[in-house]
């Protein structure tokens, strides 16, 4: 018996494939979509380049915007902004330049991406051509999110002076967004003077953002995180210190083997992501089992041998659990594939595509 699918509900697919990072559902709704449509529009065409995209799978991303019988401004921006996002800042703007030499007309959403891009690349002149750029060449006035994003450009990059010095520049001092996105780059890169300069500024401008955490000078990262292990059909997903799965000994006793591993590789646990009042050990004990490793460990147990594993996670990765994960990729001989609420990390061989700019 077949059965028919209505567009709508491929559509609903299209869109929980890409959320979850379902890569091979993901293929599996691309191949009906070819043969039960004859010619599919171009948003249909967008729409699948997006969810190929959020899994991660840039190859295929790229294979669909290559072969689209047309293309409109949202298949290019969609492509440059999830390049960047993919850690590919390079090929973004590469793009971005084929767009313009095409004789085609960027709007003021697509620099976003290209800011990203930059972000990415470190570029920070780049960056800044492209927003003298789009006031000169097209006319268009950068709004306050364009002028956060090259915030986020520059910090991101590690050029915090020059953050600083672009939010005097403009003009930006009242707004808290611009130094809330300011403090949590320094405190991450490990500015802590210029971190609760920031603070001091979020509190004047609006006291409600600060919490406990943010106050005392440290990174959120919170026991109520949730990170995703994507695999096939199993989609299981960890809190910090979860102990729910069946197969907790075997996840715990491969996180302590790896753990030795780890610290023969060089390994040094950052504790000040933990933020319980408890003794060292304690702290190095409780950042072993964040959600991400969890969710890994569970990944190498269940997957074939040196398959991809992807994570997805719903705050940002905490600096230690980013630098425990490049050092197990490189243990393991496996790409790790991690999504947090931020960007991709996509880990190789013990090394990040975020170059630890993230």
């Amino acid at each position: 018996m077949q059965v028919t699918v209505n567009f709508d509900c491929l559509l609903r697919l299209i869109s929980v494939c890409g959320e979850s990072m379902a890569l091979k559902e993901a293929k599996q709704v691309h191949e009906h979509i070819m043969r039960a449509m004859s010619s599919p529009d171009v948003n249909t065409y967008n729409k699948i380049m997006e969810m190929y995209s959020k899994c991660g799978a840039m190859d295929d991303a790229l294979d669909v915007f290559n072969n689209m019988p047309e293309r409109d401004w949202i298949s290019w921006d969609t492509m440059i902004t999830w390049l960047a996002k993919n850690e590919l800042g390079e090929d973004a703007i590469d793009l971005f330049t084929q767009f313009k030499e095409a004789g085609f007309r960027p709007n003021s959403k697509m620099f976003i991406g290209v800011f990203l891009a930059c972000g990415v690349l470190g570029d920070m002149d780049e960056g800044m051509f492209h927003l003298i750029s789009m006031k000169n060449d097209f006319d268009i006035i950068p709004t306050m999110e364009h002028h956060l994003s090259i915030v986020q450009m520059l910090g991101s990059a590690g050029y915090l002076d020059e953050a600083l010095e672009f939010i005097h520049k403009m003009h930006l001092e009242q707004n808290v967004n611009v130094w809330e996105t300011l403090m949590y780059l320094s405190r991450v890169q490990g500015n802590l003077e210029l971190g609760d300069r920031c603070a001091e500024i979020v509190e004047q401008l609006d006291p409600t953002r600060l919490d406990k955490e943010s106050k005392a000078g440290l990174v959120p990262v919170r026991a109520s995180d949730i990170a995703l292990n994507l695999l096939e059909r199993r989609t299981q997903g960890y809190r910090a210190g979860d102990k729910s799965s069946p197969d907790t000994d075997k996840i715990y006793g491969l996180l302590r083997n790896l753990k030795a591993q780890m610290i023969e590789a060089g390994y040094v646990p950052e504790t000040r992501f933990v933020l319980h009042d408890v003794d060292q050990e304690s702290k190095e004990e409780a950042i072993h089992a964040h959600s991400e490793r969890l969710a890994l460990a569970q990944g190498f147990l269940t997957s074939p041998a040196r398959m991809p594993v992807r994570v997805t996670k719903n705050l940002r990765v905490c600096g230690d659990c980013h630098n425990a994960c490049k050092i197990i990729s490189y243990i393991v001989g496996r790409q790790l594939i991690m999504r947090d609420n931020k960007r991709f990390h996509h880990m190789k061989d013990g090394v990040c595509s975020c170059n630890d700019y993230w």
